[in-house]
């Protein structure tokens, strides 16, 4: 395959990582050619400026930061069949100045306003390519797992996650566009995610994206990204929370929140032979039961051959 379409594949890989690792979207439609690999490693910072009630109303309270580093290995074992694994490290401190609600606990973590950090989930992806038309149009479904890397806090706002187990399911299409612009391409998918239930609540969700990318001369790109999430049940915040006189949930409630979304934003990157380097930011445009949130991430991203012909 040529070096032109093993470039597009790395821009694929490093755009998903670089979106991908705040919250669960879709994976690339286009693969790597067979035996050749990325390496990205991603940081992601993660202001988390306010919470979002079931009205959409944006409150700004319960502030924290997230700051993850990861390195994410993509491997195609075929020209149709890859796997990728992650497991990001997460660091956390809660930033409000304000005390939170007397009625939530206020864990030590986030009392202390200091950063704390650990491994959050372990993740491996399969994709498998079904429709190629020339590399102009792709159609390629994937299974993904999820589970906790060990046994962190999820009780506060400054934990690195839900230490939950997830099921991942779904498909990503995408269109090169050159008839209409040279260098234009589209993407869009669909992951259903199967989770595991806290206090016998589901909490299953889906998630879309669609991403439009034009690619320069000179090694440039740059991508325009809207991704979005619906949770299939879920409780609603705060009447769900407070009003439903379960104790528990008051602990609980942060895994099991009607959790929907709208993120927007975009991302630039340059390629120079087998290395790329990106930057994308994305905003939270509407959502209810959700952390309105602003994500910054850069990666860099190398491919590699492993007894390419």
């Amino acid at each position: 395959m040529s070096k032109a379409l093993r470039s597009f594949g790395l821009a694929a890989t490093v755009a998903t990582a670089i979106i991908g690792s705040a919250h669960p979207v879709c994976a690339q439609a286009w693969l790597l050619p067979g035996r050749t690999g990325a390496v990205t490693f991603v940081v992601e910072e993660v202001d988390h400026v306010g919470r979002m009630t079931d009205d959409g109303a944006r409150l700004a309270t319960g502030k924290f930061v997230n700051v993850g580093f990861d390195a994410e290995v993509d491997y195609s074992l075929t020209d149709r069949v890859s796997l990728s694994t992650t497991l990001p490290f997460i660091a956390s401190r809660y930033t409000d100045s304000k005390l939170p609600s007397n009625v939530f606990p206020f864990v030590a973590a986030d009392a202390c306003r200091c950063w704390s950090g650990g491994f959050a989930d372990f993740g491996v992806t399969s994709r498998v390519n079904v429709v190629n038309r020339g590399d102009v149009f792709m159609l390629t479904p994937f299974v993904s797992i999820s589970l906790p890397s060990h046994a962190y806090d999820y009780v506060g706002e400054a934990v690195p996650g839900r230490r939950l187990k997830e099921l991942r399911l779904g498909t990503t299409a995408g269109q090169r566009l050159d008839w209409m612009l040279n260098g234009l391409s589209v993407q869009a998918g669909y992951q259903y995610s199967v989770v595991e239930r806290t206090l016998n609540v589901p909490n299953n969700r889906s998630n879309g994206s669609v991403q439009a990318s034009m690619a320069f001369r000179g090694g440039f790109s740059a991508s325009g990204i809207v991704n979005w999430q619906r949770t299939h049940g879920g409780l609603r915040f705060p009447v769900d929370v407070l009003g439903a006189g379960i104790p528990e949930r008051l602990s609980e409630f942060h895994r099991m929140l009607r959790d929907n979304y709208l993120h927007a934003g975009g991302s630039v990157s340059y390629s120079r032979g087998p290395w790329q380097i990106s930057a994308a930011a994305l905003v939270t445009a509407r959502g209810s039961n959700s952390h309105d949130i602003h994500v910054f991430s850069v990666a860099v991203g190398r491919l590699f051959e492993i007894g390419a012909r």
